[in-house]
């Protein structure tokens, strides 16, 4: 009997999670739907309409994307944004993360304490300063300028978070490493870093994320030449307003690319989270 009700508790939880992940992801399927259809067809129905008319559905809005120079350019400026600020932050923040929870040096609990501090600046609060000195330093308005503002920002929590996974590894692991002449580069490279991949690699997908779906940063630090695919759409949808057949392909680019990136790392995310409660 138990079994019985053991089995039907599992199988409502999994029914559950089937109709979770089914509202998930109907907005994202609408979308894709959409960006398949003319924008006469759009203007006369729903998207849910090509399942009875699915003559409807034509690349032709992605041919037309490929040859709108704004989104193409958009495009690859966003991804020359989100790979170097989330390669950038991933291996300081693991270099200091070392440091912090392993490396005896002066101040370095007061250090740790300034960083961990910063956690709870606003993003808001450095825009215009930042500005001004980015301004000064002929960063304003480049891809470079919105890389190192992203850097900077991110650097708090990832040092914050790396620092704490690093430190509950086991002490006696690492001093057999070192007793038997490892120096401290090959130690956190060969032993460190392989122990903490999920946590690296979670750290990764929620750096990429917030970088790539970033607006508010981008439409202040990235000129017409260096802006992303978020401040274009955005751009697009005030010039021409009604440009669906534009729109729904580049908007679904936009978040597609996240939706990939996270499940392509959903294995070491589970873990490092997985990680995370237990410690």
């Amino acid at each position: 009997m138990n079994a019985v009700r053991r089995g039907l508790g599992n199988g409502v939880v999994q029914a559950l999670l089937v109709v979770v992940g089914l509202v998930w992801l109907t907005p994202l399927a609408g979308l894709f739907l959409s960006s398949l259809r003319s924008a006469e067809d759009t203007a006369t129905g729903g998207w849910w309409t090509v399942f009875t008319s699915p003559g409807q559905l034509s690349f032709d809005n992605y041919s037309a994307l490929l040859g709108n120079a704004g989104i193409s350019q958009a495009f690859w400026n966003t991804v020359l944004i989100s790979v170097p600020a989330t390669v950038l932050v991933v291996v300081l923040a693991a270099l200091a993360g070392y440091a912090f929870a392993w490396l005896d040096f002066p101040g370095r609990e007061a250090v740790f304490l300034v960083v961990v501090a910063l956690l709870v600046v606003p993003v808001q609060i450095g825009l215009l300063p930042v500005a001004k000195l980015f301004g000064q330093l002929g960063l304003f308005g480049t891809i470079p300028g919105v890389v190192l503002f992203h850097v900077a920002y991110g650097l708090p929590f990832a040092v914050f978070l790396l620092r704490n996974y690093f430190a509950e590894m086991p002490k006696e692991m690492l001093e057999a490493a070192r007793m038997d002449g490892g120096s401290e580069w090959r130690i956190f490279t060969r032993l460190v870093l392989p122990v903490g991949r999920p946590a690296i690699a979670s750290l990764a997908i929620f750096q990429f994320l917030w970088v790539w779906n970033d607006m508010l940063v981008a439409l202040l630090f990235a000129d017409s030449a260096s802006q992303p695919l978020t401040v274009e759409l955005q751009s697009q949808i005030r010039q021409f307003g009604s440009n669906i057949d534009v729109l729904a392909p580049g908007a679904f680019v936009s978040l597609v690319v996240p939706v990939v990136v996270f499940f392509a790392f959903q294995r070491h995310f589970v873990q490092g989270v997985m990680a995370g409660s237990v410690k």
